[in-house]
This record gives structure tokens, sequence and C-alpha cells, in this order.
């Protein structure tokens, strides 16, 4: 049985990894455009929850003139970053990005606000009270 197994799961894994070659990019592409919330979740998925750093002595461990050169280092990346960040703002320009529309368009008395809660998700919405006009209409 355990033999079958591994057979089966060399022969799945081949062919799995034969169709992504082929069709990996396509699909990824496909699913990033049409549907942005599950490409997400693939893409949040594949991050580490937790990451085990192991560090040895740290900065106790560090010579003067170690510290000294660390800190210079850590001031350059703070500039560099800033003027980055200073120069995307000169040169910044406005990108407008639009979602892609629903499949289906709902049918009710809110087929506007039903269409965008497919495209990005449902959020809670509480009813409107009517206040009844004074003429009575």
């Amino acid at each position: 049985m355990e033999a079958t197994r591994r057979s089966f799961n060399k022969d799945f894994l081949l062919a799995l990894a034969a169709d992504f070659k082929k069709h990996g990019a396509a699909a990824i592409a496909k699913v990033r455009k049409y549907q942005p919330a599950a490409y997400m979740k693939i893409c949040a998925s594949l991050v580490p929850r937790e990451m085990k750093l192991e560090h040895s002595g740290g900065i106790k461990a560090m010579t003067d003139e170690q510290i000294e050169r660390s800190i210079e280092f850590i001031k350059e990346m703070i500039a560099k970053r800033d003027a980055a960040a200073n120069a995307k703002m000169i040169e910044g320009t406005a990108e407008t990005v639009a979602l892609p529309a629903p499949d289906v368009v709902p049918d009710g008395p809110n087929k506007v606000m039903d269409a965008a809660d497919t495209a990005v998700g449902a959020r809670e919405r509480k009813p409107r009270k009517r206040v009844p006009s004074p003429t009575g209409g």
C-alpha cells in the first residue's frame, strides 16, 4: 500500500509539474485578473506564518568599529529610501484601476451595489428608514 501511494504521489507530482510548465504562468495571470481575492489568498498562504531567527551575540559581540559601520550603513539606506520616496512623490502619476465586471448581475432593487459586492466582497448594509413625506406621498 505504501509503495503504491509513493508511486502515485510521484506520478501525480510529475504530471502536475509538466502541466505547470506548460500552463502555469497563464493560469496564474488568469486568476490574478479575474479572481484577485483568490490570487491574494494564494500569495498570503505562501508567506510563512512565523520566521525563526537565530542570532549569535548580537550587538554585544560586535566591536565598536563594526557598530559604527553598521550605523553608517543604516543611515545610508534610510537616506536612499527617503530620496526614492521623495522622487516618487514628485514624479508620481495617478493610475486608475478598474475592477472586472461580475459574471452575473444580480436581480433586485439594488443591482449596482449587489454587483459591486460580488466584485469586491460583500459588506453589511443596514436598510434606511423611510420617512413619510409631509404631503403623504
